[in-house]
């Protein structure tokens, strides 16, 4: 799918996760019921929650402009740990964004997580070449292996599984992310032997 009207460079900086086919439907600022959650919450957060003032304080710094989204969205993973829908809503709020941009950027680039991520995180890439060279089998046997979608983290808290459109290692593929450690020609029993590690730490 073609990538959110952002700037190239920061595109090239992060890999895009798989979208998903539903998202929030908002038109102007989130509205109906998350408009409503919005309300009943943003008081007490702004006074009470040190994490929404740093989210304040960011979105002030770059004057409330839409195109600085990428960055406040990094900052309120960096203060809440991932992206929940009320801090999504709040983000839409205050630059005057639909729901659904905030949400499709935030589920376009990888690095930015909806749900709690685990103690470690598992990155396949499912760019051409690494469809090409077995990649989907990899993540079939890692879904199977760990119990978990795509997307998902397993019940312990362990282990985050993930999908990158492109690593931009093409000439290794089929190549996944451990941890942050990029590994390359990954055969079904590397990258399983690679999960079962995690599992065990």
């Amino acid at each position: 799918m073609p990538s959110p009207p952002l700037q190239n460079q920061q595109r090239s900086s992060v890999d895009s996760v798989t979208v998903p086919s539903k998202s929030p439907s908002a038109k102007g600022h989130a509205s109906g019921d998350s408009e409503a959650l919005l309300r009943s919450r943003s008081v007490s957060q702004r006074s009470a929650d040190r994490r929404f003032k740093a989210l304040d304080m960011t979105m002030k710094r770059h004057q409330y402009k839409p195109d600085a989204l990428i960055e406040i969205l990094h900052k309120a993973q960096e203060s809440f740990g991932f992206l929940e829908e009320d801090v999504l809503i709040y983000i839409a709020r205050g630059l005057k964004l639909p729901l659904s941009r905030v949400y499709g950027v935030a589920t376009f680039y990888h690095l930015f997580s909806l749900k709690p991520s685990g103690a470690h995180t598992c990155v396949v890439c499912l760019g051409t070449a690494c469809h090409v060279k077995g990649a989907s089998k990899l993540m079939a046997a890692l879904e199977a292996e760990l119990g978990i979608d795509l997307g998902e983290t397993t019940a312990d808290g362990n282990v985050s599984l993930m999908a990158a459109r492109c690593l931009g290692a093409c000439g290794i593929a089929p190549a996944m992310v451990i941890d942050g450690t990029v590994s390359g020609k990954q055969t079904l029993e590397m990258a399983l032997d690679k999960v079962r590690a995690l599992q065990q730490h």
